[in-house]
């Protein structure tokens, strides 16, 4: 059954995955830690008309990147690697050519070659290979990904391409689906698709919002659904700043189940050995789906709803709960999560406060958006909230009959 909406859908199906955004020079975080200071080229979402494909980074960053140091990946990879377990990325495409990733996708039609990037981007959160001398790698680095478009070959999304990619992603034997669109309406098909995959018991995760430009535009719309993050039984993940924080410019949902990082993360491109910087609630979603493969290879027996409520459940408290791998990987069911979390010895997983980070990474992000872009200020609390609390997670309903 879907969950009753409150208020109604945009009347015209309208496209969002992201406002345009050009490769341009950006500050990374990803030396932060270290105090390097580190130039990367920025991941577009979408690519405007006209514009090239996304080539190669000629940056390589060593330093482990702030997000990988906060999710505490180093110390959750000995409960779970995310060995034998595959995550479908449903996106721009994966493209074949990435180093980091070669012999760990499998490429579905066309999906492949990744002229935009980004598929390739959040493929690299989750299993991009370790380099020796290099911060970075997958955080469930021996998960197989299979590579799905849910986008036209510039990174458009429609309701069509991304319930075809979600049913193409089960039909693969995928147990965990990232789904980076976000789209302003929902339609039959792509409910259908959801509880297909519900019922071959796959784990949809996807991102609660767009990705949004940030270049200070004053003005955003309202806080709303968007599909198929808002589809019962899918996974819905926001993306979270250096300071555990909403970046400047998000958009906002109604509802989200689980924040992470996603502003200022780093990954690799399409091609070469260097990293690339990005934004979004897409790349959140990327880690989310990264840690549900670490849990479902750590505990084989647990089933895709399941999975969903131990991640959620396990999570550092929070207006929406933020990501904790660790916790959600050495929690004895039943008990508190807190005692599980500092069984190694430290606190549970928090997003640590780095003012000078997050002004150098905002600070590059506002420089490299190149299209129109929202900036937000609305007060989350006031309105995500209380639904949050109110909405009780559950899977999707039982119509699980192939769609189209």
């Amino acid at each position: 059954m879907r969950r009753p909406r409150l208020h109604h859908a945009l009347p015209a199906l309208v496209t969002v995955l992201c406002a345009p955004m050009v490769v341009l020079g950006a500050a990374s975080q990803a030396g932060a830690a270290s105090g390097d200071s580190v130039q990367l080229p920025v991941i577009p979402s979408r690519l405007a008309s006209g514009a090239s494909c996304t080539g190669g980074s000629d940056t390589v960053a060593e330093a482990v990147p702030w997000e990988q140091q906060n999710l505490q990946l180093a110390r959750s990879r000995r409960f779970g690697t995310g060995a034998g377990v595959t995550v479908a990325v449903v996106d721009t495409g994966v493209s074949l050519k990435a180093p980091a990733l070669a012999g760990r996708v499998t490429a579905l039609g066309g999906a492949g070659d990744d002229c935009v990037g980004h598929g390739t981007f959040v493929a690299g959160l989750i299993a991009a290979a370790p380099v020796d001398g290099v911060g970075f790698s997958g955080a469930a680095r021996q998960a197989h990904v299979v590579a799905v478009r849910g986008t036209d070959e510039r990174g458009a999304a429609t309701d069509a391409t991304v319930a075809a990619g979600i049913s193409a992603a089960v039909d693969a034997g995928a147990k965990v689906i990232a789904v980076s669109p976000a789209l302003t309406q929902t339609s039959s098909r792509l409910h259908d698709a959801v509880s297909y995959a519900a019922r071959l018991d796959a784990l949809i995760v996807a991102a609660a919002v767009p990705d949004a430009a940030r270049d200070g535009t004053p003005s955003a719309p309202p806080p709303g659904d968007y599909w198929p993050a808002a589809e019962s039984g899918v996974l819905s993940v926001v993306d979270v700043d250096v300071r555990g924080q909403r970046p400047q410019g998000a958009y906002t949902p109604r509802h989200a189940d689980l924040a992470a990082p996603g502003d200022g993360v780093m990954s690799v491109g399409p091609s070469g050995q260097g990293h690339f910087i990005g934004s979004g609630a897409s790349l959140a979603a990327g880690y989310a789906a990264a840690a549900a493969a670490m849990v479902r290879s750590a505990h084989p027996g647990l089933s895709a709803a399941e999975t969903a409520r131990r991640l959620i459940t396990t999570a550092y408290p929070a207006g929406v709960p933020r990501l904790d791998p660790y916790g959600a990987l050495t929690t004895v069911p039943g008990a508190s999560p807190e005692p599980a979390a500092q069984a190694g010895g430290s606190r549970p997983v928090r997003l640590e406060t780095d003012e000078a980070g997050a002004r150098a990474t905002r600070r590059a992000l506002l420089s490299a958006g190149a299209g129109a872009g929202l900036l937000l200020v609305v007060t989350w609390a006031a309105v995500a909230v209380p639904k949050g609390r109110a909405r009780r997670w559950r899977p999707a309903g039982n119509e699980a009959s192939p769609p189209d």
